[in-house]
Parts: C-alpha cells; structure tokens; sequence
C-alpha cells in the first residue's frame, strides 16, 4: 500500500481537491483548475463591475460612486475635483485615475455635474486641466431626479466601513440620455444617447399606450441616417456625418462633426486621403473653438461638390457605428432594444413616484396623528397629574386611560413611543400652545394629504405631469443637435480624383499606370476599372494595376463607368472568315469584372473591322470602300451609324455587305443622337438623380441649369451633374428657363415697407445671388416662377387702422414689369400686414403659355475638326485573323 492509500485510510474524512497533486511537501493545481476557477470570477468581475451600466439608473459602478460622493460633499458650492476624487476612493478601490477619467466624462455630457474651468473640449480632443485646478458640482437636474435616500437600498462598501447605494433612485430614462460604451471579457457595450426632449415625450407617449420610437442626438451635431439602427440592437448600423458647406468654390467649411470624432483625427482622415490621391486639398485651417470649423481650401479646378462626396466616402466625415445595447439587470447581462429600456425605466420612475407618495403618505399620516395627540394632550391638560406618577408604566397607564375617549379620532393606535415623545414637550411649549394655530397645522396637514392620495389614486397622470415639469424646468438647450436624414450611397469610384495616368502596351497587351514608356490614354484612380476592346470582336472589363497583362490585339482601352449608358460604341465587324459584314451600335452598363464578352455572333475566324467611341452618343457617318473584283460595280458607298437603333453588347447587328471590305474611313461626325437626359430631385436626401425618385425637374442637356431658392432671399443657378449638392435652407428647386422672370415679396428693414418685384436671373453658375435687401432684419415674405402668381395679404389685426380689413388678394404680375435684379421694387401697401403669401404652390398657379421649341444645335449634323480614323484591309490576306489597323495608331 502506498504512503497516499495509507493517508486516505487513515483521513477518510478529509475531502480531496480534483485539481491538486501532492508530491512530497508541495502541491501542483492544474492550469485548466486555474483557468476555470480565476478566469470565471474575472469576467464576472468586469462585466458587473467596470465595464456595463446598470439597467434602472443607467450608471457603471465608479459613475454611481462618483454621485453619491458628490451628494455626500453637496452643500450648493463648487468642490475642487482633486476632493471629489479623494472622498470616492472610500467606495470605490480602484485608484484616481479611473475616477478622475469617469468624472470628467460625466462631466462633459452636461447633464448630471455643473462644471467650473477647463473641462477639456470633446470637439477638439483636448484634455480637461488637473483635478487640483477644476471644480464640480451636482446639477440641479441631477439633485431632482437622481437622489433619494428613503427610497434607496444600501450596500457596505468594500472595506466594510461606509454604506454605498446598491442603485440610485433615478427618476429618468438616465442611460438613454447619457449613453454608454465599454467593453468587457466576452462582450461590449455601445448604447448611444439620446435626445432628452424626446426622451421626455417617448415616455409620455409610453404612458399614454402610444407607441414609441426613439433615435439617438450627439452633442457634436452632424448628420445621422438611422434607417439600419434595429432599435440599438446589435447588428444594427448608424451612419453618421459631418456637416459640410461651401463656402466659396475653393473653399469647403466643416462646421459639425460626427459622433466619436475630433477636429484633429478628422483632419488626419482627410490628410491621408489627399496623401494617397483620393482627394485633392490645398491647405486646411482648423479654427476651432466653442464651435466646430474646419476650413478645407480646394486646388484650383477640383469641384467642390464632388470633393464633398469624396470627402463622405474616403474620410471620417462619414462614420459607422454599430450599437449594441447590453446592460446589467439583476446581476446578470441582458441585451434589449433601446425601446424596451425606455418602458422599463418609465415603468421604473413610476414605480419609484409611487414609493415616495406612499412613502410621503405615512409621513403625512404620522404628522397629523402626533399633531391630533399633542393638541389634545395640552387642551386636556393631562400633564398637570404627571406629578402623581413616579415610573414610566404608571404614568403610561395613566395616559392610556385618559386617551381612550379620544381613540375614534385616531387614524392608528396609540403605541408607549406616541406617550414617550408626548412627555418629552417642554413646558414653554405647552404655556405658548395656541389651539387655532393646532387646528390650522392638522387642516394643512389633512389638506396635503388629500392631495397626494389623490395624486397616487392617478399615478399615471401624476407621472405624465412629472415629465413635463422636469421638460419646462430642465429643458431649455436641449433641444435635437443631430439631423435624422436618409443619405445617398456615394459610389467611390465616381467621387475618386483621377491622380494616376493609364498607359496601354499594344504590342505586348498590357495595361496600367506604371507603364510610363507609352503615352498615357488617360487619367485614372487606382480603384477604376477599365473596358478594353480586341482585335478578335471580344472585350473585357478589368480592374486597373500599376501593370497587368489582359492580352495582344488591343484595340481600344479607356475607364469604364458602371451604369454609363451614355457612351456608345460603333463598331463593323466581319462574321468569321469570308462571312458577310456586320455593324452595330451599343453600351456597355454592366459586366462580370474579368470576364471575356464575344461582341460578334461568335462564328469562328470574326475579325473586327472598324471600331470607335462616341462619349455622348455623338452620329458618325464612314465612307465603306470594298475591294475590288469582276462584275462589281459599286466599290464605294456610306453609311450612317445614326440609322442604327442603340442597342445592348450582346446584340449580333446589322449587315452592311457580302463583300469583302477593303477600306473604312469616318467621314462625318454629328450631334448627339441621345434623348434628352430626365433629372429627379429626391427630397428625402437632397440630390439629383436619373432614376426617378423624387419631383421630376426635366430633360436636360447641353448647357440647361436648374434654379435653385433659399429661404434667405437667394437664388442659384447650377448645371445638372448629379453629384451637386443643395444647401439646407433650399426651398424649391426647378429647370430654369431663361425667358420666365422670378417673382417675390420681400421685407425691408431698413423702409420698414413690403415690396414686390419681378426680374430675370443673371447667369453666375454655381453662385448664390441675392435678390432682396441686404439691410439687417430684411426678409423674404414669398417667391414664385409661375406666370401670374397671386398673393393674400393678410392685415394685422391689432391694430386700429387694420383691424376690420378683410384679406386683400392681388395679382403680382399686374403691380409691377420685369425689371433688372437690383431693383428695389414696387411698395406692397402701406398699412401693417401679419403676412404676405401665396394663393397656390411656388410654381403653381396661372400656367405659362405654350412656347414653339426652338431646334437645339446639338441635334444638328455637324462637321467636327478631328482626326480622320482609317481602318486599312488591304494589306491582309484574304482571310488572315492578323488583319487589321489598330485604333491607337491613328488617334
């Protein structure tokens, strides 16, 4: 037997450990025992202590700790940080640093803590001072619905020598309204604030049975598109923006920025896109203080519209974030939706509402019961025969006895603490006692508490009430800093600067920006794909390199944009060998990146004959010389691509002849065969686009603008490129038609007087122009483009002269011609109006009258100077597949 067996025998008792070993005097615990047992207690540790918030108060540990030292130390004055930081440490074991960190934190959402000095800036990144410099104290807000010790359940704090509340008593969706983030071992926590305004309604709506729909604020301001947020569930996404105008057309201005963001990592962003070529940018000045501005100064040529979007898709400008709301709820994680934590704390400040009337009704109960005792005590003057009793159960005994009589008027029993704090009233207080001024107190007494019995007896609407009163007293500046919007989905390749040349090796079938021995096709993004096009009738779309091979008998390489259904190509082709000639005339939208598309019928030996590329869809006429033999008579004839209908690559086209092509030469190249191009304005994102979403402005072309009004009395003309942005203030937006005059109203400050006037826009492209005065408190009362727009000229009717005046409706056209765009006007009235608007809709009204279409040039057949394209056959045999001349050779 061994010395362990004999051991065991001997301790049958004695409970061994699965994970220990003994050797001699030492012992050996397996790591997975330790794994199992230490790991475990970790992660528990920092899940329900560091890293996730509680669900009722919405606090993490060191936040509750924070408060409740900051109440303790409250007597309505500043305290140095340094102290607030030093009395936490008795709750909370975890040094100054952590707390020092979570107060200023706090302290920058600017709810919960009143702040004094330099709290460190959150647009900027900036630190807050030392703690020995700042001083803090609880907001009024936080000390009206945070705080409550008679509700309160408290827990001994780590060392066993103070008592630390278990949660705070918040009467507030708190943890909405701050947000949280942490993370922890096996999980994180992402739950964004929320807008106190509406936090406020959603509950009320709660409590009303509506229902509710809540949507994060950030204090930076910015855009957000919520359309992904799942209710703050994770897996859900929030886009989130800068807010970005134009300042001039070399100059962007960033005067919002997005949530999670600085000035200085947003400028690193923008820094090293402009390092890899993406974006272009001159300088930028941040000039931030109080308020968020970037100034981004633009190379000269590089559109501020598209820089803008570049912006959105290759730098912080446009973030996503990803919620995930997990809490704490009952000492075990749970994940819930932002929806649900809202009813839950809702329901929770109705319940805690509910305590403290029940809680503030026993008081009550207790005052007028005590109240009742002693006024009876001293009318009865029982305490003359206190004399007579010489212990404590003799004269209770006695007090008893005299009391009975009274039992009825009780609301409770008569308990020996009621006598013993009866004995205890001091003789001057009996000597002053005034009956009337008794009854008085009992009334008030009995008065509140009616009314709070009332109040519980409705507790809904006394919590509705609630809400409001924390909304009136709490919530001016609280208004919504971040814009709910829906964006556009910018394509990179679309907003990308073209900072790379694209180079083609003919001979060898390369492409690529390194390949700088050739001449450059041109330029290009290092994200662009390229079209390229064979001699064998086949093409193929690829993604740009620095150099790669795609094959011999190029044709014909260039960007290709995705969706482009406005560049059309020509092209002749014979269909295998000694087979008829083939022409067609096609777009390429859409393709399989890398992969080869047979753009002939796909008989064996097609060789591509002719080949060309029209951007805008341009006619083109060739001269068609066959090679000649016995008994043909016509060697020369053209032909029109503009006959051919546009159709897609797969299409097999039309056939020109059975012969055998010798020559091709372009003769002619004519206007665009395109239709008109139809422009949507989508006023759910604020862009143009060619898909019909939104109000449709028109078909445009050639030089046709859009006109664009602003609310400040402004107006703008700009092209129709789809990446133009729109200011915010916009108010109607339509194709400009240079004959029809614009019409407005407008307010002068500086003549106190209303006037109406009529003019034609002055072409400035991408330029606002204003139309009304320029004195301070000018204003713009309405604006029209419809031929005789009417007003109603409302009074105002309090005044005297005004006061019986009916609404008075006149035809502006008829107050006044067209004049020039600095003219002041024609007076409106001279009476006082309230206002001045329109009878119908800004292009409403009376219709314009039918006008004769003018031709446009760019429908007509042309003669442009270009560079005569041959394809020469001649030279083949009869049938060869290495046939031809490529297009690069006669550029």
């Amino acid at each position: 037997m061994t010395e362990d067996e004999e051991q065991k025998e001997q301790n049958p008792n004695e409970e061994s450990n699965p994970f220990e070993k003994s050797t001699g005097d030492d012992k050996i615990i397996p790591l997975n025992g330790l794994y199992e047992n230490w790991f475990l207690d970790y992660a528990s540790y920092v899940i329900l202590e560091r890293a996730v918030p509680a669900l009722f108060d919405g606090l993490k540990p060191v936040q509750r700790r924070i408060l409740h030292s900051m109440k303790e130390l409250d007597d309505g004055r500043y305290n140095k940080v340094a102290n607030i930081i030093g009395n936490t440490m008795k709750y909370h074991p975890h040094g100054d640093a952590s707390i020092g960190d979570a107060l200023v934190a706090l302290g920058q959402k600017e709810l919960l803590i009143d702040c004094q000095g330099n709290w460190g800036n959150t647009l900027t990144g900036d630190g807050a001072a030392a703690p020995r410099y700042i001083e803090a104290r609880l907001s009024k807000f936080a000390n009206h619905v945070v705080f409550n010790p008679k509700t309160t359940n408290w827990l001994a704090s780590y060392d066993g020598r103070n008592k630390e509340p278990d949660q705070l008593p918040v009467k507030f969706p708190l943890l909405l309204a701050q947000g949280a983030e942490g993370i922890a071992v096996g999980m994180a926590c992402k739950i964004l604030p929320h807008n106190f305004i509406e936090l406020i309604d959603q509950s009320i709506n709660h409590l009303r049975g509506k229902k509710i729909e809540i949507f994060p604020d950030f204090l930076n301001g910015g855009m957000a598109d919520f359309t992904n947020y799942n209710d703050g569930l994770r897996g859900g996404k929030v886009r989130v923006r800068a807010k970005i105008k134009k300042f001039d057309n070399k100059t962007l201005v960033i005067y919002e920025i997005p949530f999670g963001t600085t000035t200085s990592s947003l400028i690193e962003s923008i820094i090293k896109a402009n390092d890899k070529g993406k974006i272009k940018v001159k300088k930028i000045e941040d000039n931030t203080s109080s308020e968020a501005e970037i100034l981004i100064h633009l190379i000269p040529g590089i559109s501020p519209d598209k820089t803008i979007d570049a912006l959105y898709a290759f730098t912080d400008c446009e973030v996503s974030i990803s919620p995930n709301c997990s809490i704490i709820d009952g000492d075990k994680p749970r994940f819930l939706g932002v929806s649900e934590i809202l009813r839950i704390n809702t329901d929770n400040t109705v319940l805690l509402l509910k305590w403290e009337l029940e809680i503030r009704i026993n008081e009550l109960e207790q005052q007028w019961h005590f109240a009742t005792l002693e006024k009876i005590f001293i009318r009865e003057e029982m305490y003359i025969d206190f004399k007579l009793y010489s212990d404590k159960e003799s004269l209770f005994s006695y007090l008893f006895k005299r009391f009975e009589p009274f039992k009825k008027h009780f609301i409770r029993e008569i308990v020996e603490e009621d006598l013993a704090k009866l004995t205890e009233i001091k003789m001057i207080r009996i000597t002053r006692f005034d009956s009337d001024k008794a009854d008085e107190n009992i009334s008030k007494i009995e008065n509140e508490l009616e009314e709070v019995k009332q109040k519980l007896n409705n507790l809904v609407d006394y919590a509705i009430d609630y809400f409001k009163d924390i909304k009136k007293r709490f919530g001016e500046g609280k208004e919504r800093k971040t814009e709910i919007k829906i964006f556009d989905n910018i394509t990179a390749t679309k907003v990308i600067i073209a900072n790379k040349k694209l180079y083609v090796d003919i001979e060898e079938g390369f492409i690529g920006w390194g390949l700088k021995k050739n001449d450059p096709v041109n330029d290009c993004s290092e994200i662009d794909d390229i079209i390229i096009f064979f001699n064998t009738g086949k093409m193929m779309v690829c993604k740009v390199a620095e150099k790669k091979f795609v094959g011999k008998g190029i044709v014909y390489a260039d960007v290709w944009k995705k969706g482009d259904t406005r560049t059309i190509y020509h092209m002749m082709y014979q269909d295998g060998i000694g087979g008829a000639t083939m022409m067609k005339r096609f777009y390429v939208n859409s393709i399989t990146r890398d992969t080869e598309y047979d753009l002939t019928k796909g008989t064996k030996g097609s060789k591509l004959l002719y080949f060309s590329v029209h951007p805008n869809g341009e006619k083109e006429v060739v001269t068609v010389i066959l090679r000649p033999r016995p008994h043909l008579k016509r060697l020369k004839f053209d032909i029109d691509f503009g006959d051919l209908l546009i159709k897609g690559r797969s299409s097999t086209g039309n056939r020109v002849t059975k012969e055998i092509v010798q020559k091709i030469l372009q003769k002619e190249v004519g206007g665009s065969t395109l239709s008109a191009r139809k422009i949507w304005f989508d006023t759910v994102v604020g862009r143009l686009n060619d898909e019909s979403r939104g109000k449709f402005l028109g078909e445009f072309k050639g030089n046709d603008k859009i006109l664009t009004l602003y609310k400040n009395g402004e107006y703008r003309l700009s092209n129709f490129d789809l990446a133009t942005h729109f200011d915010e203030d916009l108010i109607h937006i339509e194709k400009w038609i240079s004959k029809r005059p614009i019409t407005c109203v407008y307010y002068d400050a500086e003549k106190d007087l209303h006037f109406v006037k009529r003019f034609y826009c002055e072409i400035t492209t991408d330029k606002r122009v204003n139309f009304i005065s320029e004195s301070d408190g000018s204003y713009l009362d309405l604006v029209s483009t419809s031929f005789r727009p009417e007003a109603r000229i409302v009074y105002n009717k309090q005044l005297k002269e005004t006061k019986n005046l009916p609404d008075n409706v006149v035809n502006l056209a008829d107050m006044i011609e067209i004049k020039g765009l600095k003219a002041q006007g024609n007076q409106m009235t001279k009476l006082k109006v309230k206002e001045i608007v329109l009878t119908h809709d800004i292009d409403g009204g009376e219709a314009w009258p039918i006008e004769e279409k003018t031709i446009d040039s760019n429908d007509e057949s042309i003669e442009l100077q270009t560079n005569e394209i041959e394809w020469d056959l001649s030279k083949n045999k009869d049938d060869s597949e290495d046939n031809q001349l490529e297009l690069f050779d006669n550029e």
